[in-house]
């Protein structure tokens, strides 16, 4: 096989999986999406304390413009 059968055959394959992931919510079905189980993070206020304590522990928060570990050492 060539190289680019194989690339044609990558993309068709690519192209049909991305499409049939796609699918229209009818409005009563909509309730079922809101529901809490449906979130990411059911508690938020748990998840936010969870990845702050995280960040604290590991001096690696975000990408800020400063250096330097979680010390306090720079």
């Amino acid at each position: 096989m060539s190289k680019a059968l194989i690339f044609k055959v990558f993309v068709l394959t690519s192209v049909i999986a991305a499409l049939s992931g796609c699918a229209q919510v009818k409005p009563w079905e909509r309730g079922n999406l809101s529901k809490d189980i449906m979130a990411w993070d059911i508690d938020p206020l748990k998840s936010s304390l969870d990845s702050h304590i995280y960040f604290s522990k590991e001096g690696s928060s975000g990408g800020g413009q400063s250096a330097g570990g979680g010390c306090g050492c720079n």
